[in-house]
């Protein structure tokens, strides 16, 4: 089978697919992609229920980025529903937008304590500005030192807990600045000037890309299973692959984890069905002061879908990624002693030829949909030019 193909791929979530879709239309390749999941598109991947709810099977994907590229790219292949994100934070009963902006602060505090302490944050930071709770709690300013320690601990503190097993302070300060103080009126999650959900969906989507007449998928097949090395070489069961390897999947299971498995966080969702038109007032609520789950998400609010007499949530949980049967290694736990595990493992694939890695697990950290797809797109660049084929 090997001989087949040029180009094999590991994983068939936004990074396998996009550089699957992109050696095979702009290098002539052509392209075996396997993945172990029953079905494509990664933890993006959508159904509908039997309820009829078109539902995110492994959490909420909004889609926002700042990269026109990667917009331009992903609009060959679905249409958008115009749709942005907006969070509430339910702090003891009272719901608040998140990341906690300037709205947040005249919900919070009594006007005119709240128009002293915005005319500080503009001062200080500028209007429209973004600022982190490290930022934030470093001021010596009386206003700001009480702001600072509210927002610490009814927005960071017990989420962060809950998020991570352990206190924001002990939390790489790449992973507390994804959710910053915002100077600003703006209610939205996210302020990239691309924003939407894929108007069938995700999957829908992934369908589109991965419909090429030189790409072949492979579903419920596992590369641990399949794959060896040996001396610097890989096998596709049993034969020699001598192409272009992309491999999106957990690096330590490659390698049996042999140095040790790399820690994660891993996430639990638990849906329910309701018979009302809507269970809350947003796509998102976060629960950060109480409960033993982070967010409730209800998914109609994100997809637009019309059902006037039921809905489906979903509750998350987090937890130790231990690798128990069914687990899922969602977020990477960044610190020196995990990267330099991390570092072994990718010494282990420098010496294969023509193989690289590509994604959230495979390289051991965070990247949004949109930064996937944009460092997916830069590899194919980077391995079309190596072919002569730009």
């Amino acid at each position: 089978m090997s001989s087949a193909y040029d180009c094999l791929v590991i994983g068939c979530g936004f990074a396998g697919a996009v550089i699957g879709r992109e050696l095979a239309e702009r290098a002539g390749k052509k392209v075996l992609i396997i993945e172990k999941r029953s079905h494509i598109g990664g933890n993006a991947y959508d159904f509908t229920n039997n309820d009829g709810i078109l539902l995110h099977k492994y959490g909420p994907h909004i889609f926002h980025t700042n990269f026109k590229r990667v917009f331009d790219y992903l609009s060959r292949f679905t249409q958008w529903r115009d749709y942005s994100h907006e969070v509430l934070a339910n702090v003891y009963g009272r719901l608040i937008p998140v990341p906690f902006n300037l709205n947040s602060l005249y919900m919070t505090f009594e006007p005119h304590k709240a128009k002293k302490v915005e005319e500080k944050l503009i001062f200080t930071f500028g209007l429209n500005k973004k600022v982190t709770i490290g930022e934030l709690k470093a001021q010596t300013d009386d206003d700001l030192v009480e702001l600072a320690d509210y927002v610490y601990k009814n927005i960071f503190l017990y989420y962060t807990q809950k998020q991570w097993g352990t206190s924001p302070e002990h939390v790489d300060p790449s992973v507390t600045a994804r959710v910053p103080i915002l100077i600003s009126h703006d209610n939205r999650y996210f302020q990239d000037t691309y924003q939407g959900m894929p108007a069938n969906g995700y999957t829908s989507l992934f369908e589109n890309i991965l419909n090429h007449p030189d790409i072949t998928l492979l579903l419920n097949y596992d590369a641990v299973s399949h794959i060896k090395m040996k001396d610097d070489k890989v096998f596709l069961d049993d034969e020699e692959f001598t192409g272009t390897i992309i491999y999106t999947g957990a690096i330590d299971e490659l390698f049996s984890c042999c140095f040790g498995p790399l820690p994660y966080r891993t996430l639990d969702f638990e849906f329910e069905t309701h018979d009302v038109e809507w269970y809350q007032e947003k796509g998102t609520i976060n629960y950060t002061v109480d409960m033993p789950y982070t967010r409730i998400t209800e998914f109609k609010h994100l997809t637009g879908q019309v059902l006037s007499n039921r809905t489906v949530i979903m509750k998350e949980y987090p937890g130790e990624y231990t690798g128990k049967n069914g687990q899922i290694p969602y977020y990477a736990i960044l610190n020196n002693k995990n990267v330099e595990l991390y570092q072994k493992y990718k010494q282990r694939t420098d010496s294969l030829n023509d193989f690289h890695l590509l994604g959230r697990l495979a390289e051991y950290k965070y990247y949004n949909m949109d930064a996937i797809v944009e460092r997916a797109l830069a590899l194919a660049d980077q391995l079309c030019c190596k072919e002569g084929k730009e």
